[in-house]
């Protein structure tokens, strides 16, 4: 899939920031051949991964490929966090719309298959009821979400943006608006985290500092779930768009023998997925879920010190053995429609039955 296709864009960073003209150009050749040989396989194709967490890390914190940021305190050589962040989604966007407009000519009609874009979803909620933290909560969400989402649905990026960063935005002509929007048949959203939302005011003069998080002006502390509230902001601020949720999952220590009966996970899932078909039932157009991840693996940013895996992985075993979690029967049991492995019950007794067969 061209779930990670977003490697190409890191080959050719420089050309991101100051050709994106060429980047695309580069990135839509990519998109093809893999359209060509894969898409007989592949009904669904996400151009770009994660775009808005992509761009943040590479390119405003410096501590994701390619690692350029200007910073203090960051160990990054080159970059410009106060422009390049802008420029790489900017061109982004434009990569994804050439490579979406590439498929719906060549191939959509032959494959049947369908083209999207992908978001890091963090559902936003203001931390006190006053004024201030509403307008910098709806602010978080513009700069989050709409900073992607508004161009592929309406064609331009949020007001708040464009009145916050200035002639640090980038500017869509007519042309590149009109391939923009529409250019995604879904939004890929992975969603971990909710976050309780601070206005704070940024004395530009005095840090001297111009970023990301200085043109977004909050601060925000990681609280419990919501996917419910993500999905609904999507249907009501974004005209209900088709909706996968391609990453969902509980992080846990990597110990085997804890790793095993992970039922902190399993009530984490049951959480999540509850607030799916919520949110399906109050008529957002959410068509699939998916678990991250299968098995346990190498985390980007964390290495191998969490895991997400429902089947957990022994690396200090050579033939890398790997074993079903508590969390792996409770999930067949409720694809299988068995649900009575729901709720503290249900759980009790898979533990049960688990340690009997162990």
């Amino acid at each position: 899939m061209l779930h990670y296709i977003t490697s190409i864009i890191l080959s050719i960073s420089r050309m991101t920031m100051e050709d994106g003209s060429t980047a695309k150009s580069y990135f839509t050749a990519y998109a093809d051949v893999c359209f060509k040989e894969f898409g007989s396989y592949v009904k669904f194709w996400t151009t770009i991964n994660e775009g808005n967490i992509f761009t943040i890390g590479g390119y405003n914190d410096g501590n994701s490929p390619p690692g350029r940021c200007s910073l203090p305190g960051k160990n990054c050589l080159l970059g410009n966090s106060s422009t390049e962040t802008y420029i790489v989604g900017h061109n982004l966007l434009l990569a994804h719309a050439s490579a979406s407009r590439l498929y719906k000519q060549k191939y959509k009609d032959i494959q049947g298959g369908s083209i999207g874009f992908s978001l890091f979803a963090i559902h936003f909620t203001p931390s006190t009821s006053s004024k201030d933290d509403e307008i910098a909560t709806q602010r978080a969400n513009d700069f989050f979400f709409g900073w992607m989402l508004k161009p592929l649905i309406y064609g331009d990026y949020p007001d708040a943006m464009r009145k916050t960063v200035g002639s640090r935005l980038p500017v869509f002509s007519e042309e590149e608006s009109e391939q923009v929007k529409g250019s995604s048949d879904f939004i890929g959203i992975i969603q971990y985290l909710t976050a309780s939302v601070t206005n704070i005011v940024t004395n530009y003069s005095q840090s001297g500092i111009t970023d990301f998080y200085s043109d977004l002006g909050v601060s925000y502390v990681v609280s419990p779930w919501a996917m419910e509230g993500i999905l609904e902001y999507i249907k009501q601020r974004y005209d209900n768009p088709p909706v996968y949720i391609l990453e969902n999952g509980k992080a846990m220590k990597q110990d085997l023998e804890l790793q095993q009966k992970d039922t902190a996970r399993i009530e984490y899932l049951d959480a999540y997925i509850g607030a799916v078909l919520k949110a399906i039932r109050n008529g957002s157009d959410t068509r699939g879920y998916f678990v991250w991840s299968f098995m346990d693996l190498y985390e980007l940013l964390s290495g191998y010190e969490n895991s997400y895996g429902l089947y957990s992985v022994n690396f200090s075993d050579p033939y890398l053995k790997r074993s079903p979690k508590l969390s792996a029967h409770w999930y067949f049991g409720f694809l299988k429609s068995k649900t009575s492995f729901l709720g503290s019950q249900g759980i009790m007794q898979l533990q049960s039955n688990f340690s009997s067969s162990s």
